[in-house]
């Protein structure tokens, strides 16, 4: 009995995910969510307190995703090139895996009443400041170009964090492929090299 209802909670954030994703959290309502799942709206509260509940869910697990993938890299003894490339293939992984719920993540977070939204915030600080991190002793130590860390930042993360929406339009994308592409473009450029 256990199993089904959580599956059917499962399915109630997965169908949110794909409404907010469309309409954005606002427009959603819960007779919205219940008439994607084909149910009548009071059925919902068995499984799920508030659409405020469901957003946390989606948001929260996305960015806990992110920041343990990110502990785990921060916390390797590798170099900062195999670092970079790790975080971008989290992103591609977290993407492919977590597609709508990305939408709500970067579109709906202000909506997340406290104290989720000061977690959430919590940790796309930590995350952010990691990742700056990484860069700031990639520069350093003559991994990368002696360029300004908050620019180098600000391209990568935002190419990342926005790949849900390129990811969306596309059918058949490879996802090692990707990830290859990606390293590629993000960490080396497309210029050749005379």
């Amino acid at each position: 009995m256990k199993i089904k209802i959580e599956n059917r909670k499962e399915e109630i954030v997965t169908t949110s995910s794909k409404l907010f994703k469309e309409k954005g959290f606002s427009a959603v309502s819960m007779r919205d969510i219940a008439q994607s799942l084909g149910i009548k709206a009071a059925s919902l509260y068995n499984h799920i307190t508030s659409k405020q509940e469901i957003l946390s869910i989606i948001i929260i697990g996305v960015a806990e995703k992110f920041t343990s993938g990110m502990d785990r890299i921060v916390n390797s003894d590798d170099d900062t090139i195999s670092k970079l490339e790790q975080i971008i293939e989290l992103h591609v992984n977290v993407t492919v895996n977590n597609a709508d719920a990305l939408g709500s993540l970067n579109n709906d977070w202000m909506h997340l009443l406290e104290p989720e939204l000061s977690y959430f915030l919590k940790l796309r600080s930590q995350y952010e400041e990691s990742f700056r991190q990484i860069i700031k002793l990639g520069v350093k130590q003559g991994e990368l170009e002696p360029l300004n860390v908050e620019v180098m930042l600000f391209s990568v993360l935002s190419t990342l964090r926005t790949l849900y929406l390129w990811y969306a339009k596309k059918e058949g994308v490879d996802t090692k492929e990707l990830v290859v592409q990606m390293k590629k473009v993000l960490l080396r450029g497309i210029v050749l090299k005379p």
